[in-house]
């Protein structure tokens, strides 16, 4: 290999590794900044840690039946021949629903009725004006709703926080935005083998008959309650326990710190230790920073969902 030829080589490996270092640097070179340089400021955002209540809470879904319902049937075969009551009409114990026709050629019979068992609200009519109907055939649905009933199964673990009486609040989908609030009137001692779960029952008092039988509800029931528990927002967060870290700003830096938390509600957790009252915790921007960077704060209150 000619000398020229070397030289040559030479000089283009050194033209590509300016250029490479200059597009590495961004056109700062390839040394270190100047002694007068200013180190970058990261924008963040912060939450102050303030106490709050934090609760933790049985979540679970059942559906809503009145305190006694019935599903009646007629006595004798006909034709449906009269309608008595409609749905959502009151109707007594022994009060009559509907009246079959029992008409048979060549014999002749009174018009049979078809009685409620049970005081209540008929809840559903199954049947139309000349329908033929057997002892088997289902016509009507009667509930007594006035205290409704939801039914549900709760895993083993937490049978020991609940008891009698405790408190639980419901919600439906037919009333967006509405609570309501009911008790714990029953708790099985049998558990399911196979789900490892066991039936409860709650009672609301539902005098102005807003809950329907059939319903979709959901539950809440608090089981445990921290007040004036330290708590930050998920976002502050960083890692799992026994790892979880966040920054906290002191003097315009941000500093790691290890933390270790306890309960969550919804978007907030409870801190038990590694924060203090008044501490401004970053929740926004952190994926740039290190241990005593330098930051421009904007704050963001602090609230539970």
């Amino acid at each position: 290999m000619s000398r020229w030829y070397r030289e040559n080589i030479m000089k283009r490996i050194f033209v590509y590794m300016v250029i490479i270092c200059i597009a590495v640097t961004g056109l700062a070179g390839c040394g270190k900044k100047g002694a007068g340089e200013k180190a970058e400021t990261i924008p963040v955002r912060v939450m102050k840690v303030e106490p709050m209540d934090l609760s933790v809470a049985l979540e679970y879904v059942g559906t809503v039946k009145g305190e006694e319902e019935a599903i009646i049937y007629p006595k004798v075969p006909g034709k449906i021949l009269e309608k008595v009551k409609q749905e959502m009409s009151a109707v007594k114990k022994g009060e009559p629903i509907l009246y079959i026709d029992r008409d048979e050629v060549g014999l002749k019979f009174e018009k049979a009725p078809v009685e409620s068992p049970i005081e209540g609200i008929v809840s559903k009519i199954y049947v139309d004006i000349g329908t033929n109907v057997t002892p088997q055939t289902p016509v009507a649905h009667v509930a007594k709703i006035d205290r409704a009933e939801i039914h549900m199964e709760i895993p083993e673990k937490y049978l020991p926080k609940l008891k009698l009486g405790q408190a639980a609040t419901v919600t439906v989908d037919a009333y967006p935005g509405k609570t309501f609030t009911g008790t714990i009137t029953q708790i099985s001692n049998l558990v399911d083998t196979q789900t490892r779960a066991a039936p409860i029952e709650i009672t609301i008092d539902n005098k102005d008959l807003l809950l329907q039988s059939g319903m979709f509800a959901k539950t809440r029931i608090v089981i445990e309650e921290h007040k004036e528990a330290l708590g930050v927002m998920r976002e502050a967060l960083i890692g799992k326990e026994p790892d979880v870290y966040l920054y906290v700003i002191e003097s315009d830096k941000a500093f790691l710190r290890k933390v270790k938390t306890g309960v969550r509600q919804g978007s907030h957790y409870e801190v038990l230790e590694g924060l203090k009252k008044d501490d401004n915790v970053v929740i926004m921007g952190q994926q740039r920073l290190r241990d005593g960077s330098s930051v421009t704060v904007e704050t963001e209150n602090n609230s539970t969902k």
